[in-house]
């Protein structure tokens, strides 16, 4: 006989207020990646309302805490790597 444990949310992510947001995206991106991307046929607008709904939680979360700065770093970072992939922080300093 299989025992199966019960998924109970242990982390402390579970208890922040974007979580049902997070799950909601996370879920759609793994089923676009499993149905979709691993098998060649992708949309880039897949989830985009979920990404959309999550990172608006986590900007006004942020923002409400006075950590927008944090989000702001992030997407630099990101932005700057796309402009050169040869780009490290360390190069920034």
């Amino acid at each position: 006989m299989e025992m199966r444990s019960k998924k109970v949310p242990s982390s402390p992510s579970s208890a922040h207020p974007c979580a049902d947001l997070r799950t909601a995206y996370h879920d759609c991106f793994n089923r676009w990646y499993t149905e979709k991307f691993s098998k060649g046929q992708w949309d880039k607008e897949e989830c985009v309302s979920e990404w959309e709904k999550y990172r608006s939680c986590l900007a006004q979360h942020l923002e409400d805490k006075n950590l927008s700065r944090l989000l702001l770093e992030a997407e630099a970072a990101v932005y700057l790597s796309r402009e050169d992939p040869k780009r490290t922080d360390s190069n920034s300093l």
